[in-house]
This record gives C-alpha cells, sequence and structure tokens, in this order.
C-alpha cells in the first residue's frame, strides 16, 4: 500500500480485518478525471456521508484498452500518477489501483462481483456511469450489477451520463478537442486544464543556448495534443522551486533540429533555477501557433519572443 499525500493507494485485495474495507466506491478508468466522472464519483461521495464509510475509487492498471491492444496509437489523457494526483484533490480517500492482467480480464461479470467487489475489496456501496460495462467480453451491464449488489451485499447506484448541451462528455470528446488544437474546450468538457505531468528530463539544451532555457517532458504513453506552442500554467509539485508559475510550451517534434520523438518544451517566466527530476504538472491554457521551421535561429528566436509575449497577456487574465 502506498500514500499519494492523504490518499491511499492500494493494489492488493484486502485482509478481512483491513480497515480499507468498507469503502464506497466508484468504478472506472477516470481517464482525463472529466466532469462525467465527477459525477459518478459525486454519488459516491454523497453514499459514503450517508454511510459513514471511506470514499474510494477502483480503476486499473495498465488501463484495459492498453492491455487488448498493445500496440495501438497512445490514448491516454493521463498518466498513472496524475489520475491519482487528481482523484487526491477531489477528496478521495483510497484508490483501489488493480492490476489489469490475464487473470483479471477473464472474470465473468458474476466472478468480478464477488471476488473483488466482496471478497477483495469488501465494498459497501458502488456508483458507477450508465455505459458502464465489466467483466470477461464486457458483457455486465449496469443491471447485472444491481442484480449482484443486492446478492453480494452492496448498494449500487447508476449515475446519468453527463452532456454539456447536445454534446456528451467523454474521454473521446476531449480527446478530439486537444487534437484539433481547442484545449479551451477541452477544459470545458474537463473541469480543469488539460495537464501533462511527470518529471523534467535531460534534453539537448538548445533552449538555454537560444536564451529559452526549457524543462523537457516525455510524452510517452500519452495522447499527444496538436503539434504547436501553448500558453501554460505551471505548477512545479516538489523540491526547492515548489510553485506556480506561467509559460510557454512547445510540443511537438522540434522541425527546426529534424528530430521525430515528440516531447514537451515549456519556457518558465521569470524563473532561474534548476528543475531537472522535479515533478511538473503543465496545464495548457492556449494554443498561440502550430510547429514551423524558420529560415534560420534568428527568426525562430524573434517567434519565441512574440510567443511569450502573447502568452504572458493570455495567462495574466487567468
Amino acid at each position: 500500500m502506498d500514500t499519494q499525500r492523504g490518499m491511499k493507494i492500494i493494489g492488493t485485495p484486502l485482509a478481512q480485518n483491513a480497515p480499507e474495507r468498507g469503502a464506497a466506491i466508484a468504478i472506472g478508468n477516470f481517464d482525463g478525471v472529466h466532469l462525467g466522472h465527477r459525477v459518478v464519483l459525486d454519488h459516491a461521495r454523497m453514499a459514503a456521508q450517508r454511510l459513514g464509510a471511506p470514499l474510494g475509487v477502483l480503476t486499473f492498471e495498465p488501463h484495459p484498452r492498453s492491455f487488448f491492444a498493445p500496440n495501438a496509437p497512445d490514448f491516454r489523457l493521463m498518466n498513472a500518477a496524475a489520475k491519482a494526483h487528481r482523484l487526491e484533490k477531489l477528496g478521495v480517500d483510497i484508490l483501489y489501483q488493480l492490476p489489469f492482467n490475464g487473470d483479471l480480464s477473464t472474470l465473468s461479470p458474476e466472478d468480478f462481483a464477488r471476488a473483488i467487489l466482496r471478497d477483495g475489496l469488501g465494498v459497501r456501496h458502488v456508483s458507477v456511469g450508465a455505459d458502464f460495462c465489466f467483466g470477461k467480453g464486457r458483457a455486465g451491464t449496469v443491471d447485472d450489477l444491481i442484480a449482484f449488489g443486492r446478492k453480494f451485499g452492496f448498494d449500487c447506484e447508476i449515475a446519468p451520463l453527463k452532456h454539456i448541451g447536445p454534446e456528451e462528455i467523454s474521454s473521446t470528446a476531449i480527446r478530439a478537442a486537444l487534437g484539433a488544437g481547442d484545449p479551451r474546450k477541452a477544459a470545458a468538457l474537463l473541469g480543469h486544464w488539460h495537464r501533462i505531468d511527470g518529471p523534467v528530463i535531460h534534453g539537448e539544451k538548445r533552449g538555454r543556448e537560444l536564451g529559452f532555457p526549457t524543462a523537457n517532458m516525455d510524452l510517452s504513453g500519452l495522447h499527444i495534443p496538436k503539434h504547436g506552442v501553448y500558453a501554460v500554467l505551471v505548477d512545479v509539485l516538489d523540491g526547492p522551486h515548489q510553485g506556480r508559475y506561467h509559460g510557454a510550451a512547445s510540443i511537438g517534434v522540434r522541425p527546426m533540429f529534424g528530430e521525430n520523438t515528440p516531447n514537451c518544451e515549456t519556457f518558465l517566466f521569470d524563473f532561474k533555477g534548476d528543475l531537472y527530476g522535479a515533478q511538473l504538472s503543465i496545464g495548457l491554457v492556449d494554443f498561440l501557433r502550430p510547429e514551423a521551421k524558420f529560415d534560420g535561429l534568428a527568426a525562430l528566436i524573434a517567434q519565441m519572443d512574440a510567443d511569450c509575449a502573447r502568452a504572458k497577456t493570455i495567462l495574466a487574465t487567468i
């Protein structure tokens, strides 16, 4: 069992006398922890308050989609650490982060309800979205879950799907907005800025040579937003420079230098210090322009100056 600040993270079944048993939980992948997920979580929260029970979330690592299609394009909106951080901010007491493997994938819906929910976690209440499916082949429906809850001794509540206007809030819709370079729309669906979280890694240090030292972050495993330059909010989550900053970030393949692996490079305004190894959370606020190849470094530097000036104007209103 690990601890994410004030939230416990549990990856194994619980002993019969474990204090983490008896929670009211929300179940789902919670990729992005968007406003639709918040509806499910709020139903579980109300049940937890009614029952005097801990508030829990049951999710899986790796994401089941990654397990069944390991060679498919990267699609996740957030990694496991970022998801845990967001859920902790929302007041979750326990994150049951179960390994999704061959054994789990072959459980029938009834076996999942018995072995995981009753025997493994001892839950008292389960909240899910109206489109929730579970068990081998996604054969279990919300009606099945309600029936198994009666059989195995836990309450079950089905949360309605949430819409903004005619559009259903979903991770798919958020990925589409990010792919179109519309982080404002993504934020409206998420209920928060879309964030890229991870450690600062060593790069080629070209930004330093150009007068724009950047914090480089790997994007492996994540859905990559439209390549280009963004106005961003930067949270340094640990270390001596912990705090919030404004900045401009470039996401893409750096066409000026012939590189092909996408990454995120962020220039923090009015900052001096070493961020290597620090955990950063980069919130995308506005798309400024697409990636481009310039006629020399002087033209690139001039554009970067213009990008930063525009980003400062935008972020001054946040």
